[in-house]
């Protein structure tokens, strides 16, 4: 099967189910003809998503550099269409790229996508937030969703230009270490002790990522009286 773009989604300012003072981008829809991907800047003062038009409510955890776009599988959509019994649209999940044929959570730190044009570099996995709980309106949805772990991936934007629907998604640099998305995902929810493990995606690593490891190993080592790195 051919790794195609099926859609290019936007998100609007909406009322947020989980934080009423503060709106929300989460649901997102396809858009029509091509949207301009581009480099977002920090988070603090930047233009929140790498997507041109798309909305980010809470700039304090999403968007930036790092998380410029999210792209997740349709396979996965439909995976979860049928074990909700209920329709789940492209954007559904709040990601900007919904990609067929291609096995975004096989991804590993530092792979590089082209796009017609546009390059994108993984980064991170996707770590479900209360939004993304209240937007489901399913029971244990946060555990559930953490339980399958295929998070999909963020990307950040190496090469800007448009992407439109159809356009095919080819692997143009496959990290050697190893470290996958499945793995980030692991050691931020279910497996914390494993954080370490990520430093062997070395220069890959993200700032962001590399910023949570570190935090993680001086808190282990102020827990056990000594100092970081011992």
């Amino acid at each position: 099967m051919t790794a195609l773009v099926r859609s290019v989604n936007v998100g609007r300012a909406e009322r947020n189910p989980a934080k009423r003072n503060r709106p929300t981008g989460i649901h997102k829809r396809p858009a029509e003809g091509p949207v301009e991907i581009r480099e977002p800047g920090p988070r603090r003062g930047g233009l929140g998503s790498g997507v041109a038009g798309d909305f980010i409510g809470d700039g304090k955890y999403h968007g930036g550099t790092d998380q410029a776009v999210y792209a997740f599988a349709r396979e996965e959509l439909d995976f979860w269409e049928q074990e909700l019994g209920r329709e789940i649209p492209d954007g559904s999940f709040g990601e900007n790229l919904t990609l067929s044929g291609f096995d975004v959570d096989d991804a590993r730190l530092g792979d590089v996508w082209r796009i017609g044009d546009v390059q994108l570099q993984v980064t991170d996995a996707r770590i479900p937030c209360g939004t993304f709980r209240a937007s489901m309106e399913v029971r244990g949805w946060l555990r559930r969703f953490t339980e399958r772990g295929r998070s999909g991936a963020y990307l950040k934007v190496l090469f800007p230009g448009p992407v439109r629907a159809g356009l095919p998604v080819e692997l143009v640099r496959r990290a050697e270490h190893g470290v996958g998305v499945a793995d980030a995902f692991r050691a931020q929810t279910t497996e914390r002790n494993r954080l370490p493990e990520l430093l062997r995606a070395g220069d890959d690593l993200c700032e962001q990522l590399r910023r949570r490891v570190e935090e993680e190993q001086r808190a282990t080592a102020r827990r056990a009286g000594g100092p970081a790195g011992q």
